[in-house]
């Protein structure tokens, strides 16, 4: 597990271009973080890495964007207005967890906690081992910090 304490918004696309120079084709990246605490200006960063020039933007009312012209194609989920499994199915998002590219899934908490009655705290060590964690934390206006657990590596 890697902490980073970013001081800007360019520091955190900064820090997600890095991590996509050498994202695999099938990377899941699954972000958890409160509201505006910078999990799209990581995907910026993620798609500038890939070489994708368009101009990334939350899915929030869509679900998923598909950025292409990189080296890999980018699918960008929010799930923020989903909050039960079901939604996910219905939805056909399951098939994001296998990307044909990399896959960024922001409030990644929401699919894979237990929705049943009081949720369970999220274990990420049972994520498969494609998939990484970020977990970005607001510590002041500007600043932040960012948890970053591959469990492939």
């Amino acid at each position: 597990m890697v902490t980073t304490i970013s001081h800007s918004p360019a520091d955190t696309q900064a820090l997600g271009e890095a991590w996509a120079r050498s994202a695999a084709h099938g990377k899941v990246f699954c972000l958890s973080g409160d509201l505006g605490t910078g999990k799209t200006q990581l995907v910026k960063g993620l798609a500038r890495g890939l070489g994708i020039t368009a101009c990334v933007h939350s899915p929030s009312f869509t679900l998923v964007n598909i950025y292409t012209g990189g080296r890999l194609v980018l699918f960008h989920l929010d799930l923020y207005r989903l909050d039960r499994r079901e939604q996910f199915v219905t939805a056909g998002l399951e098939d994001y967890l296998q990307p044909d590219g990399v896959a960024v899934i922001e409030w990644a908490e929401r699919w894979f906690q237990d929705f049943g009655g009081e949720r369970s705290r999220f274990e990420a060590q049972h994520l498969p081992k494609r998939f990484c964690w970020v977990q970005i934390v607001a510590l002041n206006e500007t600043e932040r910090r960012i948890t970053y657990e591959d469990f492939g590596a």
